[in-house]
């Protein structure tokens, strides 16, 4: 499944990302307020048990949750949409993936991998800004599926028809979630018209 969230909220909120004069902090606040806003729809349809409890008024039955959620943030740009999320679900674990480009193949390579235990039980949910090529997402979802992921989400800020289609031929089990479907990728890579490197307007690198 693929869903763009086209909410006001998120829209206007990645307009002002997108804006090149847009600096480190405006871009690094918008980008928690959306992960949040999207954390909302992508948890949608968590399963929850039933539990009986007692209000001030009397007993009911009411709803927990009945999986554990884990985030994983592909490093360094996943990392922006981390509190956003766990905000929304703060009794979430987290995962951290690092992988880089080889600048001959341009394939992606696994350099760093932190998971909490049991991830065949959890509903995981992948983050990354930016789906471009759909190299990096599908090297991510390879890596958490080796160990022992089954309900996975890839969520991300912008994405492109090629990384969707990558994604898509990859992982078909796999839920996108999107705030934004762009146009395609330059000769470079980018997304167009996208909003430039994501890391470094995160972290003003650049």
């Amino acid at each position: 499944m693929l869903e763009v969230l086209n909410h006001p909220l998120i829209t206007h909120k990645l307009t002002q990302m997108r804006k090149k004069e847009t600096g480190t902090k405006d871009f690094r606040e918008n980008l928690d307020e959306i992960a949040e806003l999207m954390a909302y729809e992508v948890c949608r349809d968590l399963p929850t048990n039933e539990i009986k409890i007692e209000t001030p008024m009397g007993a009911c039955i009411g709803q927990e949750l009945s999986k554990e959620v884990v985030i994983i943030p592909i490093l360094r740009a996943g990392i922006g949409l981390l509190d956003g999320i766990r905000r929304l679900v703060p009794t979430a674990k987290v995962g951290f993936m690092g992988l880089y480009r080889d600048e001959e193949t341009l394939e992606p390579h696994e350099y760093f991998v932190k998971f909490p235990k049991n991830l065949d039980e959890a509903i995981v949910l992948v983050v990354d800004p930016m789906l471009a090529t759909g190299g990096s997402a599908v090297a991510a979802l390879d890596s958490v599926k080796a160990r022992g992921a089954k309900n996975i989400k890839l969520v991300c800020l912008v994405g492109v028809p090629e990384g969707v289609k990558a994604v898509q031929d990859a992982h078909p089990d796999v839920d996108i979630y999107l705030a934004a479907m762009d146009d395609h990728l330059n000769e470079i890579g980018y997304i167009v018209p996208g909003l430039g490197d994501a890391g470094d307007r995160i972290f003003g690198t650049k």
